[in-house]
Parts: C-alpha cells; sequence; structure tokens
C-alpha cells in the first residue's frame, strides 16, 4: 500500500486523514462499501463527538486469552471503548445504524469495571475499602514529610546553613540546599550537589517516614494488582465480546474520521460503480498547490495521453489512479460530485525507471517485467508513464500495441502517457482508445496544462528546450537536424488538434440548441394537451346543458299531453344525438409500447384487441378503454420509480450472550437448541460463540461435531481454552 501510496504522490494525504483516527491502524475498510457509505451518511446527521485516542489492545486481547494479568492502564483503555458505546447508545439513531448499534450489547458485569476509574484512570473511591485507606496513610504521610520539612527550615541552628528556605525535588526526592559544614547541626544524607558546590540532603528525621510512605506504595500496588487481576478474570469470561466490541470501535472510528477528513476542505465521497463509466469532474489533485482542476472521461479501455512536454501529462495520470483508488477505500477527495469510477479489484502503476545497480537489470527489460504480470491479472487499472522508455521506438510501437490489444480483452483498463506517435497513429483506430492531447499556448510559449480528447499532440521538444535555457542557436541547429518533412507532421498534428478543439466547440453549441429545441416542443406539446382538456371539459358541460334542457321538455310533455310537444321532442333528441364530444388531436397511428393518454390519465399502451385498448398508467394500473379515446403523450412521468426493497423482519434474540450450555441434553435436543442458539448469534452479528458439551461418554461431543461440520455457517471450531472448558467446549467462529 505504501508504495503505490508515494508512486501516487498520496502519501502525505493519507496521512493528513490518519490524524483523524482515534489509534492507527490500516485505512482499508473492509465489506459492502455502500452500506459503509450509508452508515456515514447516517452517522453526519448527528453531532457526535469524536472518540479519544486509543492504544491498540490486540496484545492485552492476547494476554487474556493466555491468561495473564491485565495492567491498569490496558484496563481504562478498554473501558473508554465501553463508555463510547455507551455514550452512543443514548442517541436516537434510525435505520441501519441504530439496527448496527443495538447488536452491541454490553453484558451488566463489564458495564460494571467502567464506573471503577475516573477520567485521569485513577480508581475511584469506594470501589476497595483497603486501597482506600493505604491511600489515605499516603496523604496523611506526604503531610507530615512536609511538615518535618518546614520545621527543620525554621530552626534558628539550622537556619545558618540554609542556602534557601525552599524544598527541592532531587532524583525524586524533597530534600534541603545546605552549604559545607551542615553536619554540625543537621544529621542527614546527601543526595547531590548543585553547580555551585552547595549540597542536597535529605534529613534522617524525614528518612523514616519516607521508607514508610515507599512501604505504603507497595501495599497499594498489591492492592490494585489484585483487584486488575478481579478485572482480567471477568474480562477473561467475556473474551470474545471484548473482541467483538474491539473490532466494531475500529468500524466506527473509520466511518468518523472519514466524515470529519470530509469537512475539511469540502470533500466529497465517490462511491465506486459497476457500470461501465469512468469520468472525472473537476479533479484536484491533493498533492498539488492551488492546482487547476481536471475533467476527463476514461470509459474507453485505453487512454493515451500525448502532447507537450512538462505539460501535465503525468499528473494526469496520477490524478486518474489516485481517484480510483481513494474511492476503493471510501477516502474523500476534492471533486464534482459528477464524477463517475468504476469498480476494480487491482491498481498498479507503472512509473518510474526499474534500472539499478542492485537488481541489474535494463529500463526496458524492468518495463517488460511489470508487462508480464498483468497478463495473469484481471479487473484492474494500470498507468505507464513514458511507455517507450528504455528502446528502439519504431520497434517498441509494434511490441506495444500488440501488448495493449491483447490487455484489453482481459479487461484491463490502460492510462498511457507517451511521446509516440507511431504508438498513437497506431492505436487510434481502435475503438477502446481514448486519444488525449496535452495542449500548449503559442503566443506565451507555456503548457496550459489543460487536455483535449480525440486528438494526438504535439511534444514541442524544442520550444521547451528554449523555455529552460537551451541557447537559440542550438535549437535552430537541432531543427535542421531534425528535417523539415518531420517538422510539417508535426504542423499537420497541431493544426489537427486546433480543428478538433473547434469542432469541440461547434459541437457543444449545437448541442445547446437542440436541447432548447426539445424544450420548446415539450413545451409546445404540453400546451396542446393543455387546450385539448379545455375543449372537451367546455364540450362536456355544453353537452350537460342540453341533456337537462331535454329533460325539462320530458316534463312539460308529461304535464300538458300536448301531441306538438311529442315532435319537438323528437327533434331535440336528434340534435343531442349529433352532438361529439371528442378531442381535438391529430390522426396518429397508436402501437403497443407508445405512451398515451386517456382523458387526465397517461400511461402506457399494453395491447390492442380491435376497438378496444388495454393501458397502464402511470400508478401501475391497468385499465381497458375505447382505442378511439386515446391520443400520444411523449411526456414519460418526471418521478423517479424506486427501487423495490426486499424486507425480511427477524425478531431479534433478546440478550446479547455468547455462551450455550448442553450439559445433561439428549443429542437430538441439544442439537435442535444448537441450531436455535447458532441463528441467534449470527443475526446478534457475534464471530465468536462458545459452547458446553461436556466429556462423559462422548456421544453428546460427537452429535455437536457432526452438527458443527455440516451447518453452513460454521467457518471452524477448535476446544476452547483449559479455563473455558477445555475437551468439554468448543469455541465456534461463524
Amino acid at each position: 500500500m505504501q508504495e503505490i501510496l508515494k508512486k501516487l504522490d498520496l502519501s502525505d494525504y493519507i496521512e493528513s486523514f490518519s490524524k483523524f483516527l482515534a489509534r492507527e491502524k490500516s485505512i482499508i475498510l473492509e465489506g459492502d462499501i455502500n452500506l459503509h457509505h450509508k452508515l456515514i451518511n447516517e452517522i453526519s446527521k448527528f453531532d457526535i463527538k469524536a472518540p479519544n485516542e486509543i492504544q491498540n489492545l490486540d496484545r492485552a486481547l492476547q494476554h487474556i486469552q493466555k491468561q495473564g494479568v491485565l495492567k491498569v492502564d490496558d484496563i481504562v483503555e478498554f473501558v473508554k471503548i465501553l463508555k463510547y458505546f455507551m455514550y452512543l447508545k443514548r442517541f436516537n439513531f434510525d435505520g441501519k445504524l441504530q439496527e448496527w448499534i443495538d447488536k452491541i450489547i454490553i453484558p451488566s458485569d463489564v458495564e460494571k469495571v467502567c464506573d471503577y476509574f475516573d477520567d485521569r484512570a485513577k480508581l475511584k473511591d469506594g470501589i476497595d475499602d483497603e486501597f482506600d485507606s493505604v491511600k489515605h496513610a499516603i496523604f496523611t504521610n506526604k503531610e507530615q514529610i512536609k511538615q518535618s520539612l518546614y520545621k527543620i527550615i525554621n530552626n534558628q541552628k539550622v537556619r545558618s546553613y540554609l542556602v534557601d528556605s525552599q524544598v527541592h525535588y532531587i532524583n525524586g526526592e524533597e530534600s534541603l540546599l545546605v552549604r559545607g559544614g551542615f553536619n554540625h547541626v543537621l544529621k542527614a544524607s546527601v543526595i547531590d550537589r548543585s553547580n555551585s558546590g552547595f549540597f542536597y540532603v535529605l534529613p534522617h528525621s524525614v528518612s523514616s517516614l519516607k521508607q514508610k510512605q515507599n512501604d505504603l506504595k507497595n501495599k497499594q500496588e498489591e492492592i490494585l494488582l489484585k483487584i486488575c487481576r478481579q478485572i482480567t478474570s471477568l474480562f477473561e469470561k467475556n473474551l470474545m465480546f471484548l473482541k467483538f466490541i474491539n473490532k466494531e470501535f475500529d468500524r466506527f472510528d473509520h466511518y468518523q474520521a472519514r466524515l470529519f477528513f470530509a469537512k475539511v476542505g469540502d470533500k466529497n465521497f465517490i462511491i465506486p460503480t459497476k457500470k461501465n463509466v469512468n469520468k472525472l469532474v473537476e479533479f484536484s489533485h491533493p498533492a498539488l498547490h492551488d492546482p487547476k482542476p481536471i475533467s476527463i472521461d476514461f470509459s474507453k479501455s485505453v487512454v493515451m495521453i500525448t502532447g507537450v512536454n512538462a505539460g501535465g501529462k503525468t499528473m494526469m495520470l496520477k490524478s486518474i489512479l489516485s481517484a480510483v483508488l481513494l474511492s476503493k477505500y471510501l477516502i474523500p477527495y476534492k471533486a464534482h460530485e459528477d464524477t463517475k469510477i468504476g469498480n476494480f479489484k487491482s491498481i498498479n502503476a507503472v512509473l518510474d525507471d526499474p534500472q539499478s545497480v542492485k537488481n541489474d537489470i535494463s529500463t526496458f527489460a524492468g518495463r517488460m517485467q511489470e508487462f508480464s504480470k498483468l497478463f495473469s491479472t484481471k479487473s484492474a487499472i494500470v498507468g505507464v508513464d513514458e511507455i517507450e522508455l528504455g528502446t528502439d521506438s519504431d520497434e517498441a510501437a509494434s511490441l506495444f500495441k500488440v501488448i495493449i490489444e491483447e490487455l484489453i480483452k482481459k479487461d484491463i483498463k490502460i492510462i498511457i502517457t507517451t511521446h509516440h506517435k507511431r504508438l498513437a497513429a497506431l492505436m487510434a483506430s481502435n475503438d477502446e482508445v481514448e486519444l488525449i492531447a496535452a495542449l500548449y499556448d503559442e503566443a506565451n510559449r507555456i503548457p496550459t496544462y489543460e487536455f483535449l480528447q480525440g486528438t494526438i499532440g504535439k511534444s514541442y521538444a524544442f520550444e521547451t528546450a528554449s523555455r529552460y535555457g537551451i541557447p537559440n542557436n542550438v535549437v535552430k541547429k537541432a531543427k535542421e537536424v531534425y528535417g523539415e518533412d518531420k517538422d510539417k507532421l508535426n504542423e499537420l498534428i497541431e493544426r489537427s488538434s486546433e480543428l478538433e478543439k473547434d469542432y469541440k466547440i461547434k459541437i457543444a453549441k449545437l448541442n445547446e440548441e437542440i436541447d432548447n429545441m426539445e424544450r420548446l416542443s415539450r413545451n409546445l406539446k404540453e400546451q396542446k394537451e393543455t387546450l385539448d382538456d379545455h375543449i372537451y371539459s367546455e364540450k362536456s358541460k355544453l353537452h350537460k346543458e342540453y341533456n337537462d334542457a331535454r329533460d325539462e321538455a320530458k316534463k312539460a310533455i308529461k304535464a300538458k299531453l300536448v301531441g306538438e310537444s311529442h315532435q319537438h321532442l323528437n327533434i331535440a333528441h336528434k340534435k343531442a344525438s349529433d352532438i361529439k364530444t371528442e378531442k381535438v388531436q391529430d390522426k396518429v397511428e397508436l402501437k403497443v409500447g407508445d405512451r398515451v393518454k386517456y382523458r387526465t390519465t397517461k400511461g402506457v399502451l399494453i395491447s390492442i384487441k380491435g376497438t378496444k385498448a388495454y393501458i397502464e398508467n402511470d400508478m401501475g394500473m391497468k385499465v381497458q378503454v375505447k382505442l378511439a379515446d386515446l391520443q400520444k403523450s411523449g411526456n414519460p412521468p418526471k418521478v423517479k420509480k424506486k427501487p423495490i426493497k426486499a424486507t425480511v423482519t427477524i425478531q431479534k434474540p433478546s440478550s446479547g450472550h455468547v455462551k450455550l450450555d448442553l450439559h445433561g441434553q439428549r443429542s437430538d435436543e441439544a442439537v435442535d437448541n444448537l441450531d436455535k442458539f447458532l441463528s441467534d448469534a449470527l443475526i446478534a452479528g457475534f464471530d465468536e460463540v462458545l459452547v458446553y458439551h461436556g466429556i462423559g461418554t462422548g456421544k453428546l461431543s460427537y452429535a455437536v461435531k457432526q452438527f458443527l461440520d455440516s451447518h453452513p455457517s460454521v467457518s471452524g471450531y477448535t476446544d476452547a481454552h483449559p479455563s473455558q472448558g477445555g475437551f468439554g467446549a468448543k469455541v465456534i467462529k461463524l
């Protein structure tokens, strides 16, 4: 890991990220990256303080397993982790985050240990009476030492020999600074001399108190050792839980560190996708100060970067690989959220010259070794800087063309920088190759650090030599040696680049105009549909009014029984029948799969049977209507369909115990209980559990082994430690 970070100039960036971790660890976050990202997003909704610095506890866990006694400092580190998860449980999380925190159930006897120590890792008062008594005696003894020294300082006979009236701490001892001849008035032991020739002395009257203090401290250490032995014994019984919570703390620490790191400098999380789209948008390499953001589409199998020397080709290559690596390990970085990164199993960078005295290998031979390894690799991204390094350019062009084409077949993405115009020309016709040129500002004679896709760039070797101090007459002679024909070829390449640039600008403008026309067309269709609805509504209203008038005429006939009224009623009925309420629409032939509209309902035409049609509206309902009542609708629904999620509800076990006792049970009964116990342990998220089956006749032990061998979720099992049952128990790994 360190080698690839160094090659991509990411070492300082990763080091700055690592400072946000509560304890030193690998930056690799194992597991489902999408789930990790989801949990990070859920954590970001809450104002959670970062955990305090925690020491690595792997050795402490091994010490417990070997029945050693933990030191107070190690116990306090475990307490820090336990207290942090107790703090997290006070939040009202939801979703996946709450599910995860709920799995961490702290045993009550372990939780009590958290109350033993204060914030300075000192044992609290009231935990052990004997310890409290010794602690008080030490305090009293210190006061007696202090009073004894002040009494000596104020003694008239001694005062004339004192250099000052202070108590000095020399070699951990309270002492007085005196002149020579002090032994006539003070019995004391010399413990050091000052630079001025005076003596630091410890009075004999204080020595006995100091000895008492040492005895008290030794007693205090003995009591503390006894308490540590008790706590270690408790931890040994809950060893699997401690391993579990230690691992879960590292996981949460990864989340918190990434979240806080993202907030510094407004960085984004770019999650790798399985889609065949790779696109950097406004990416800024963290090693550069005030960089020009890079945007590039590298979805094709090969990206070949050519162009001006010192124009940013190598940094473009490093930027692509850096973005892939940071996304792979869920490290946030500066890039637009539209950036898309593929999912690659491995990342390789062939950037350095492999030649050295130690390995006794040529530059080209070293490069061939690097490429030979790639033929046994799949789903990888490889960056190769100056691919033509170390051999004849014409031979290399032919060789690398074939090598690259073979690597494409192995699902390997290759990012190349080169000055090989012949290699670029050979690869230009391949649809899987993207040509990119680093641009040069002719007017100001400097690189622009901008890139143009779809063309081969000129190297501008002579211009670069002049810019870095090579005399003009030397450059002029070099151009003459280079030859007029090759110079014309470079001019042709340069002109092609300019034409390509103009073409890109025109295409962009044309695409913008097309978007505007499509937008206008959609608006017109919407307006027409609105007008159709209005006309349909008005004609329906008229039809209703005429029906009402006809009903009134019927009533008149019944009331007056006038024969002539029947004649008028028939005429009115004929007129009503002639009124049609069809919408104004173009005669368009409809076919299955078309988007259609029926009155105010829109959907998709799924079948046609004679004059009838079946449509499925945007709500998912199927409706049978008359074919004549349908009209085309080109507007798809604006609401995005949400992916259907399958939800399985499993009752969570009521306790977080990781032990099961099968003593005294029949084989079939024991196997049933063991099956349920393992299911509960898997749901709770435990990696290890402990099962007691005893030794006895061996029948129960044999039944347990047979069941474990056939269980799909059991990765292995061993006999327990002697302190946990030995041959009569099994430690099962899930």
